[in-house]
């Protein structure tokens, strides 16, 4: 088990700055146990933001939305031939060092409910990072001032970092719990000041942690129990009001997704036009006359008994093929993301989001159904269907799913395997997160998408892994030695400690 503290760096990445960043700082309460000084607010705000952005983004712009067979992309679409680079990791330990400010600030105040939210953003980040790349640097990350300045940190062991990032959320759990000041509602861009909104997320990403490395982590089980079995204690999700999400904020497109912030719908190369939702989406959800279909994607504009492949009104992109542009007689025969939705300015439904009640749902019916875990007052089967039900709720389309009689199909209707289970999760987390790409990993491809691969990809399976930056084998040598002498080679192929 690993003990220490990880200090912070000096660098500061710009604020992505909310209206309520711009509020009268001068009027607030001045308690001892509260942040009493812009800083706290400013950092606060900061690292909320962008790791909420950032976290989006990625599930939209970049590897893990291919990986996660939610986007192909149809110009540039090196992330679907799975010839990854090394990625970086720089943006990430900037975020950390946001939160580190934080934590320091609320440490010297003795905001007890400050070290805990800087604690959850900072287990948040860190486990997003070694979820992508494995062993990294940790214990002596972000060492970048002070007494103990570490220029070429070492690398960690990801069967260490995971246990210490579970011991974290708990103590911020806990923190919670018995923290006498209030968190300022209106530089909470998550939870407008309740300290049970981060509670709830805390034990929600604890289980989200425990789920994904149970094959490994032999006390993974037994703490979802006692969460589930203590709920005065570990609060969680329980509806949708609870989801960690952010809004945008201005009169630009989708920032974590569409346009990135701008772009021309008839330029071809604009990131809207050029990321399709997958073949492997559309027809899951067309398949199953699904009522969340129309609202996320929409029906090709030319008539489909001239397409050349699939003659549905909504086509989805099948990955790694020579000239995906083309696919199905060219663009007016491919669907786009719905347009009403996904390129309208601050449109509700569209959020940067953290984690959402849906995927809490299916993490209890999979543990519930793999695991034996005992989730008072339901099964497996009930977990399963709350999970569908708050997916439609989601979009707004539950009694469309009603009406439908959605869950009476034979590819709906519970039936025990955790394959049913895996898809109707990976459709319920739609541009979500990694968490797609993760389930593939986890699950050793329930979901059958390497069978899908085109004959354009490099490797005929989706990668593991992210291969670690340039920087670390140009600038810190000596540490990524020992590390890759430990992990293993650095290819997008190698396993990391909980998928071995």
């Amino acid at each position: 088990m690993i003990s220490g503290k990880i200090i912070s760096g000096s660098s500061l990445i710009v604020v992505l700055a909310l209206s309520s960043c711009t509020g009268n700082f001068d009027d607030m309460n001045t308690d001892p146990n509260n942040a009493r000084t812009t800083r706290d607010i400013f950092y606060m705000t900061k690292a909320i933001v962008s790791t909420a952005y950032d976290y989006q983004k990625s599930a939209y712009m970049d590897e893990p939305a291919s990986a996660g067979r939610y986007i192909t992309m149809v110009r540039n679409e090196g992330n679907d031939t799975w010839g990854w680079d090394a990625g970086s990791w720089d943006a990430d330990y900037l975020r950390l060092t946001t939160v580190k400010e934080l934590r320091d600030i609320a440490e010297t105040e003795k905001a007890d409910q400050y070290v805990a939210v800087a604690d959850i953003l900072e287990v948040f980040n860190f486990a997003y990072i070694t979820d992508r790349w494995g062993d990294i640097p940790y214990l002596e990350a972000l060492q970048l001032s002070g007494d103990k300045e570490i220029v070429h940190p070492q690398y960690d062991k990801q069967e260490d970092i995971y246990p210490d990032l579970l011991k974290k959320l708990e103590e911020a759990n806990n923190r919670l719990d018995t923290a006498t000041g209030d968190i300022d509602e209106n530089n909470d861009a998550l939870y407008q000041g309740s300290k049970e909104g981060w509670q709830k997320l805390a034990n929600s990403l604890r289980l989200r942690l425990l789920l994904r490395c149970a094959k490994k982590y032999t006390d993974a089980i037994p703490q979802i129990q006692e969460i589930v079995s203590h709920p005065e204690k570990y609060p969680i999700f329980t509806g949708n009001g609870d989801n960690a999400e952010v809004p945008y904020v201005g009169t630009f497109k989708w920032p974590g997704g569409p346009t990135g912030g701008g772009g021309n719908l008839t330029d071809p190369f604009a990131e809207f036009i050029k990321r399709k939702p997958s073949k492997e989406f559309v027809d899951f959800l067309q398949q199953r006359n699904d009522p969340r279909l129309p609202m996320l994607v929409d029906k090709t504009t030319g008539d489909p008994a001239q397409a050349t492949v699939d003659h549905h009104p909504y086509v989805g992109v099948p990955n790694a093929i020579n000239s995906p542009y083309d696919y199905n007689g060219g663009d007016e025969h491919i669907s786009t993301l719905a347009l009403d939705l996904f390129y309208k300015d601050q449109d509700a439904a569209v959020r940067a989001s953290l984690m959402t009640y849906p995927e809490v749902c299916f993490i209890l019916a999979e543990a519930a159904q793999q695991n034996g875990v005992n989730v008072p007052g339901e099964t497996a089967e009930s977990l399963y269907y709350k999970g569908i039900k708050a997916a439609m709720d989601y979009w707004g389309v539950s009694r469309e799913a009603d009406d439908a009689h959605y869950y009476d199909q034979p590819a709906v209707k519970y039936d025990g395997t955790l394959k049913q289970l895996i898809g109707q999760k990976w459709a319920a987390l739609f541009l979500k997160g990694p968490e797609g790409w993760f389930d593939y990993r986890r699950t050793g491809d329930i979901l059958d998408f390497n069978s899908r691969i085109g004959p354009a990809a490099s490797q005929h399976n989706i990668p593991y892994r992210f291969i670690y930056p340039d920087n670390e084998r140009n600038l810190n040598r000596e540490a990524y030695d020992k590390a890759i002498a430990v992990f293993g080679e650095d290819t997008r192929n190698t396993k990391m400690w909980y998928l071995k």
